[in-house]
């Protein structure tokens, strides 16, 4: 595996937005204020009617943009593999991707041959995925940001998103770490998100859960109505340049009945160089047919 870093980002700074994002373990809520569920998840109903604990808001933000950009940087050049896993199939696929900021995006498959050539690119708040074998770009309308990309878990919007934590949803912080015990106690960061009116987003609410180092740990997505409908989390955490890095990032659905389903998807980074010098060429439409 190659990591590269041509510049040091600085904490505090999720790809996840785009994915895009993110540990070795997911780990369960440790703190006792916190009200928990028989599976050691909180749940939502439970959550919403804890205090908020008093913390510098521009604290809470830099927690919600160093989760934005922790494996993205200013600008960045990877290559990952990702894995679809359910029980009808398994499947996996190798891709290039190139960003720029939250605003341009470029991704290409290199593998299977089957669907090798395959690319989506995103600039500003327009999409496009291009199909080789029949020589088309479709353009991806805002009503299927929400559907599945190439199969997966993953969503249109994971991977091309542009829109930050911060600035799309209110926050309030339900729990901190307890920095004067032992680090195995300490706890984590856990913030509830509320979707603002009229943002560009496709989840009612988030639960983002950050240890006490500032690497998120999961995020647990709910619809408008409450109900929980996936869980991101981050694994296989390394340290690179001083910072902690997750090379890992796994996605498992809620069954609609209630039970675990037995899928997931896991995206892995094979090589990830932050800060790389990208002409604004490539997020081109003609970038996107090469």
């Amino acid at each position: 595996m190659q990591i590269h870093r041509l510049f040091t980002v600085r904490l505090p700074n999720l790809s996840l937005s785009t994915t895009l994002i993110f540990l070795s373990s997911v780990y369960l809520l440790s703190s006792p204020s916190v009200a928990q569920t028989t599976s050691g998840e909180i749940s939502l109903a439970d959550l919403q009617k804890m205090p908020n604990l008093t913390r510098a808001q521009a604290e809470i933000k830099a927690l919600l943009d160093h989760t934005d950009d922790l494996n993205r940087g200013r600008s960045s050049h990877s290559e990952i593999t990702l894995k679809v896993h359910n029980p009808r199939y398994q499947r996996a696929l190798k891709m290039k991707v190139w960003t720029k900021g939250t605003t341009h995006s470029l991704i290409r498959i290199t593998s299977p041959k089957r669907e090798a050539g395959m690319a989506t690119l995103k600039v500003n708040d327009e999409a496009w995925n291009y199909m080789p074998n029949l020589d088309r770009t479709l353009k991806i309308s805002t009503s299927a940001m929400g559907g599945s990309w190439m199969g997966s878990h993953f969503t249109n919007d994971d991977l091309v998103r542009g829109v930050r934590l911060s600035e799309a949803y209110t926050w309030e912080l339900k729990a901190q770490p307890d920095m004067k015990t032992s680090p195995e106690a300490r706890g984590h960061y856990i913030i509830y998100l509320e979707a603002k009116p009229n943002a560009p987003v496709v989840w009612g609410s988030l639960i983002l859960e950050i240890n006490a180092q500032k690497v998120p740990l999961r995020m647990r997505y709910f619809n408008e109505r409450g109900r929980l409908v996936r869980t991101l989390s981050f694994h296989d955490i390394r340290e690179v340049s001083g910072e902690l890095i997750p090379f890992k990032i796994r996605i498992e659905p809620k069954s609609k009945r209630g039970k675990v389903a037995q899928e997931w998807t896991e995206l892995t980074y094979d090589s990830l160089v932050f800060n790389v010098d990208l002409s604004r060429s490539l997020f081109s439409m003609r970038a996107l047919k090469q």
